[in-house]
């Protein structure tokens, strides 16, 4: 694999909603992950939450066991989460904000006014093993404070670009694309890799993906959704198509 390809992350949360909507075991969020592997996803991200509405303990014991691809396990900075990802060490884990209220993810992490307490949360991470990733906006302060502490990536929030387009306010889309482009640079000039993700589309994707210092996308509800109409296999495949053009 070239060192330059952009990799893509499946995040496979959205199929568990749809199985606890009704309870049981289908559709299994584990064999949609192989599936993802399968068509060609570099890995696969997984939120376990602190109130189990879709990911649950025994998916991620199961993708654990299952995957040869990395899983990117996102988590909140709770004393549980730390446990669970201490005890698996997955490849990555993804610290993430996370209410209670929240439909989905809605923001980015606020790093600076947690410098301290968050460098001592990721630290027994970092000595397991895992690679830490924080999840911010595209904002110089925040990722200027995720390098002090120590992180070594950080994935850019994408939701305000996405919800910009889909909305067709085209001058704060624009807006928040060079944000993430200028903050991009930033990031790779500190010696971070550089992720992004949040509402990706068939649409939004190839402006983010074109950018060089981006190292890898995750993208899950968007590519769930498709799957209902086109399958999963031709739904990555596309998405994977679409990011590979847009980096020629």
């Amino acid at each position: 694999m070239a060192d330059h390809r952009l990799r893509l992350g499946v995040n496979i949360d959205h199929v568990a909603t749809v199985r606890n909507a009704r309870g049981g075991a289908v559709p299994d969020p584990v064999r949609a992950a192989v599936l993802a592997q399968e068509a060609g996803a570099d890995g696969i991200t997984a939120h376990l939450r602190e109130d189990r509405r879709h990911i649950v303990d025994a998916d991620i014991d199961a993708l654990m066991a299952q995957l040869s691809v990395p899983l990117n396990f996102e988590m909140a900075a709770t004393e549980e989460m730390q446990k669970i990802a201490l005890r698996h060490k997955p490849h990555a884990v993804c610290i993430v904000p996370e209410k209670r209220e929240e439909r989905t993810t809605e923001g980015g992490l606020e790093v600076a006014r947690e410098e301290n307490k968050l460098a001592h949360y990721i630290a027994p991470l970092r000595e397991a093993g895992c690679r830490v990733s924080i999840f911010i906006a595209a904002d110089q302060k925040q990722i200027e404070a995720a390098h002090r502490i120590g992180a070594e990536v950080i994935e850019l929030h994408t939701g305000a670009y996405c919800d910009a387009h889909a909305e067709g306010d085209f001058a704060t889309r624009d807006r928040e694309l060079e944000a993430l482009r200028e903050m991009s640079a930033f990031a790779h000039s500190l010696g971070l890799e550089v992720h992004a993700g949040h509402g990706l589309t068939y649409d939004t994707v190839q402006p983010i993906a074109a950018f060089p210092e981006v190292r890898e996308l995750n993208i899950g509800h968007f590519l769930i959704g498709e799957a209902i109409f086109a399958g999963l296999t031709p739904a990555i495949q596309e998405m994977r198509r679409l990011m590979d053009d847009a980096r020629i």
